[in-house]
């Protein structure tokens, strides 16, 4: 196909127009930087190839399949990691857009972030974590997919900015705001990390309430007063008080942050979520019957290496590569896996 330089060229031109116009903090096209120098694309910018890649990812596609909560739910209409990611970016790209800052990286990262998670969620995670030497954590095995699982060990290739913040996306049980894995020196990386407690927060409510483990009411008092009462208002809430909250930052200290009230509420919003649903006795018996088919599937792989197909590097130790295998699958698949190995009944 022939092409017009000139025309390039002039696309080349109103886009990088477009970026002169974001917010001094924002990341720019120009900071970009890839493990392996390539030539940049003639239409797109650095972080919206790294956006196109992982969408068009075995691993991207395989997130539908994945719960988030609820292993075996009785409704079409509960969160899978897929439309989490999708909220993830939504809300992610919404702040930025908000705050003048690079869209584009902060929906490249919100795509990414979960692309390690393993079948049955966080109890499948945990179990994995229990069974390899050096543990087995969601976020690293997102960067590990992107760095070396994708393209038969060539990974993705994608931006050290991009790369950082699926790495420090994660945080622990103490609050929304906890520095696990440091702070992503993107205020686009910090973005993304709050913009998936808001998801992962509120639609947890809903599937929790549609599966009547609990009630609207019995929500905390202040997390209602605070952040409202519904879904929309709670989302609103929080995204509306992450850009005052930010903005009021960029004139010193610039980072992503909500005010210390929101914040509270919030905290106190995800402890209850802890102990009256992700601790619930029926969510806990799903799960637990999740981490045992992971055990058994990861067991027979570390013990038959030779029958793990592609998605793994055959130079890596049994253990690990059984774990990549073993991650990689499906809620659906991993049952089927274990019914067709004679593992379970």
């Amino acid at each position: 196909m022939s092409v017009d330089p000139t025309r390039l060229r002039r696309f080349r031109e109103q886009m990088a127009t477009r970026e002169a116009s974001l917010h001094p903090l924002a990341t720019r096209d120009s900071a970009a930087t890839r493990q392996r120098a390539e030539e940049a694309d003639p239409i797109r910018l650095a972080f919206q190839v790294d956006r196109d890649r992982v969408i068009h990812t075995r691993a991207f596609r395989r997130l539908k399949h994945k719960t988030q909560v609820f292993v075996h739910p009785d409704s079409d209409h509960v969160v899978t990691r897929m439309t989490h990611t999708i909220e993830v970016q939504q809300v992610a790209r919404t702040i930025a857009r908000a705050l003048n800052l690079n869209e584009d990286l902060a929906e490249a990262i919100g795509f990414a972030h979960d692309l390690g998670h393993t079948p049955f969620g966080h109890a499948g995670e945990e179990q994995l974590a229990a069974l390899l030497p050096e543990g087995f954590r969601h976020n690293e095995q997102s960067l590990r997919i992107v760095d070396l699982l994708e393209n038969g060990g060539r990974g993705l290739n994608l931006t050290d900015q991009t790369r950082e913040g699926i790495l420090k996306h994660s945080k622990t049980r103490d609050s929304v705001a906890s520095e696990a894995w440091g702070v992503a020196s993107t205020l686009e990386g910090q973005i993304v990390k709050l913009a998936d407690s808001i998801a992962y927060l509120d639609h947890d409510i809903q599937d929790a309430l549609r599966a009547e483990l609990v009630a609207e009411s019995q929500l905390p008092s202040v997390a209602r007063s605070v952040l409202g009462g519904t879904h929309s208002e709670r989302v609103a809430a929080l995204v509306t008080d992450c850009v005052l909250a930010s903005a009021g930052t960029f004139e010193g200290a610039p980072r992503i942050r909500l005010s210390d009230e929101v914040l509270a509420a919030t905290d106190v919003l995800r402890e209850f979520m802890f102990e009256r649903v992700y601790l619930h006795p029926e969510v806990l018996k799903e799960a637990e019957h999740g981490q045992q088919i992971v055990e058994l599937l990861f067991s027979h792989y570390e013990e038959r290496p030779e029958q793990i197909p592609g998605w793994s590097l055959p130079d890596d130790p049994p253990w690990r590569r059984a774990a990549d295998y073993v991650s990689g699958m499906t809620d659906g698949y991993a049952l089927w896996q274990a019914h067709s190995l004679g593992l379970i009944r």
